[in-house]
């Protein structure tokens, strides 16, 4: 869950999503990692790619904010 990620190499839209995701729709690998939790919220780009997963929905957009994107969230 601490993995750095190269957000937009390349130039590419700067529009980002951000989801709620239910860590049981995780990858078996990712779900160990949330015990306890109930809702994460994912940030991906337009192409539908997860550049990160994130314990709350705050802390996507600031994320996404840090990185010169702009959030939008999707329901």
């Amino acid at each position: 869950m601490n993995t750095k990620y190269d957000f937009l190499p390349g130039g590419e839209d700067k529009i980002v999503y951000v989801r709620p995701v239910k860590p049981e729709d995780l990858p078996e690998e990712l779900r160990r990692q949330t015990a306890g939790i109930e809702r994460l919220y994912a940030v991906h780009d337009s192409s539908g790619e997860r550049l990160a997963l994130v314990r709350d929905r705050k802390l996507a957009f600031v994320l996404a904010r840090q990185n010169d994107l702009a959030p939008v969230s999707v329901h």
